[in-house]
């Protein structure tokens, strides 16, 4: 397995309706996300613990609420927010 990230349920449902250029933003950051849990976790796979929970991660247009799964070796988002205009 590597890491990824993937919206979840699916895009079309989470991301539906946001601007362009914050989706790239939320997406360039949960590519970073990856790469910051494939440190952490070296042996995602074989984790025993528990997941940290949901959590929120600011971007430029807004925030996004994610998951990091370790045994999946994945980084999920659940939800998009864009700032009001």
């Amino acid at each position: 397995m590597s890491w990824s990230w993937e919206y979840v349920p699916d895009e079309e449902t989470v991301a539906s309706g946001a601007p362009p250029a914050f989706l790239a933003e939320v997406e360039k950051k949960a590519d970073e996300l990856v790469r910051a849990a494939e440190a952490l976790h070296l042996h995602g796979a074989t984790w025993q613990g528990a997941d940290e929970g949901a959590r929120h991660a600011f971007v430029a247009g807004g925030f996004f609420v994610y998951m990091i799964t370790p045994r999946a070796e994945l980084v999920t988002i659940w939800q998009v927010t864009p700032d009001p205009l």
